[in-house]
């Protein structure tokens, strides 16, 4: 028996948590659409209801609130360039932008569905007549995993390009629930578990990305990828120092989820990189081998570090 299928638009944000109430099971926000519909038609999301936010304009907007930098959600990856604040104070979330997708897809991807990328591994996000044929994995209701031969964790890959950055610069979100407007630190929306990577309730939605404005940030974004658009992140580095010359390590495309590590410029500059190496978690799930990648971390952070001036 075919599943029905829903299709729903929202017109604000709390018509969207109420439409989501009714299909608390099985539904997805729909943005931009550029990695869910992929996904639904690969066979890797079986999603029966979308609800559709892109007519919430309130989600669209990019303003200033005294020391912090307010960023509407919806707000797509090309756009983030039209906007004065986040040229002068954050340059490499252009970058970043930059480095996701593809030109086109960038006009409709938004900065929201960015930083909840699913994660991806190279036996899971194929067909579904690939993944029968090789073997269902734990991401897909098997018994293995794969690429590691355990049965008891995933190590499907982080691979948003914006939220390094973002975590480099300690950003937070504001997420509407049903019990209200909550913020929380962005990093500590990720789980680390390859399956269920993210921890926000299934009603969530996030609102804005706010960042600060008084710490002067200076950040340098790298990505490792085998083509210049399009693919996904196989290692991406971002380093932030701040005005007090604190440092931020973060890294994607590795782990499950960001790898970060903290330090200032007075701390030896091998030794953050040696942990930022010991705390990925790197396996071949990916097009390039885990040796290289694992060898790159330390070439982007030297690299980043030089950049800085450290």
């Amino acid at each position: 028996m075919t599943t029905e299928q829903y299709y729903l638009k929202a017109k604000t944000t709390d018509e969207a948590i109420q439409i989501a109430m009714q299909y608390p099971d099985s539904f997805k926000y729909l943005a931009g659409g550029t990695d869910l519909l992929i996904n639904k038609f690969q066979g890797t999301d079986e999603t029966c209801c979308l609800i559709d936010i892109t007519d919430i304009k309130e989600l669209k907007q990019v303003s200033t609130h005294g020391k912090v930098l307010r960023i509407g959600a919806l707000i797509t990856l090309d756009d983030l360039k039209k906007h004065d604040a986040i040229v002068n104070f954050f340059p490499a979330l252009l970058e970043a932008a930059h480095h996701a997708a593809s030109p086109v897809l960038r006009k409709t991807a938004t900065i929201g569905g960015n930083i909840l990328c699913e994660n991806r591994c190279s036996f899971f996000n194929q067909s579904e007549f690939w993944r029968e044929s090789v073997g269902y994995c734990l991401k897909c209701e098997g018994d293995v995993c794969i690429a590691t031969g355990g049965k008891k964790a995933c190590f499907s890959r982080f691979v948003s390009d914006t939220a390094p950055v973002l975590i480099s610069a300690k950003a937070q979100l504001e997420i509407l629930d049903v019990d209200g407007i909550h913020t929380i630190p962005l990093e500590s929306v990720y789980t680390g578990d390859g399956i269920h990577p993210r921890n926000l309730s299934k009603t969530a939605l996030i609102q804005a990305i706010l960042l600060p404005l008084d710490n002067r940030y200076r950040i340098i974004f790298k990505k490792l990828r085998p083509r210049e658009a399009v693919d996904f992140s196989s290692l991406s580095t971002a380093v932030s120092k701040d005005r007090s010359g604190n440092i931020r390590i973060v890294l994607g495309g590795i782990d499950p989820k960001p790898v970060v590590v903290t330090g200032s410029i007075h701390d030896e500059m091998d030794s953050l990189i040696m942990q930022a190496v010991k705390k990925s978690r790197i396996i071949d799930n990916d097009y390039y081998s885990r040796t290289y990648r694992k060898e790159m971390i330390p070439v982007f952070l030297r690299q980043s570090f030089n950049e800085l001036e450290l």
